[in-house]
């Protein structure tokens, strides 16, 4: 009788003590805000962006992907096309050629490796990699936010000393390709949103599992100092 007793109370502990873990995974699920209305937040905020320091950078081999690294400083204002200027990497036949580039109006200045600046319209360019599309609201940063599938709010982070809200989803191949063209297949996507200003996205990765090999190929995205003065000047 009294090893029954020691059972049944055993039991009862495991079962107490299985349902206390349960309730606290539970709450602590229940305080993550949804990922619909963290998405539609930062998908606003994003679209209210003027300016931005935006960098890119493609890990392993992304299927119809060009261009394998950029970084530099943007603005909606000065043209159609906004203005920009940075450093870019490219894949040219086969080998990475690195060029810094400047956009201005309605041409796009770029020099190599060798010799100066040579000046090419920008709509000649745009389907290799178009700059003022990242602040686009129609195809940029915004626009992408808006197109999340599948959307889970998954934990928090601090991402360059930044509070931040995890989400995951997926994302369609064609809505990739209006902000980074050459994209051919569906990705998983995971986003870091601000806790603090309008959750702005602070990073966003997307992994291309469909690409095979050892390694999920990656590409990133960042922004930093949202909204503050970039001035862009032609080169001389």
């Amino acid at each position: 009788m009294l090893q029954l007793r020691q059972r049944v109370r055993r039991t009862a502990c495991l079962v107490a003590a299985t349902a206390l873990a349960a309730a606290a995974c539970t709450s602590d699920d229940e305080d993550l805000p949804a990922a619909g209305t963290l998405l539609d937040a930062a998908a606003d905020s994003a679209g209210e962006v003027t300016s931005a320091h935006f960098a890119l950078q493609a890990t392993g081999d992304v299927p119809g992907l060009t261009v394998q690294m950029v970084e530099g400083d943007l603005t909606t204002d000065g043209g159609p096309y906004g203005a920009a200027q940075g450093v870019a990497t490219v894949s040219m036949g086969g080998q990475l050629v690195e060029s810094e580039f400047v956009l201005h109006e309605e041409s796009l200045y770029l020099k190599g490796p060798t010799g100066g600046f040579q000046e090419i319209p920008a709509d000649r360019v745009t389907s290799i990699y178009d700059p003022s599309a990242v602040l686009d609201p129609e195809r940029g940063v915004a626009h992408l936010l808006d197109q999340v599938r599948e959307a889970e709010t998954t934990g928090t982070d601090t991402v360059d000393g930044t509070e931040t809200h995890r989400v995951t989803g997926t994302v369609e191949h064609q809505v990739i390709d209006e902000l980074i063209p050459g994209v051919e297949s569906d990705a998983e996507i995971t986003l870091w949103l601000d806790e603090e200003r309008d959750h702005l996205p602070v990073k966003v990765t997307l992994s291309f599992p469909e690409a095979g090999g050892d390694e999920t190929p990656t590409v990133d995205v960042t922004l930093s100092e949202v909204n503050e003065p970039v001035t862009v000047s032609p080169p001389e």
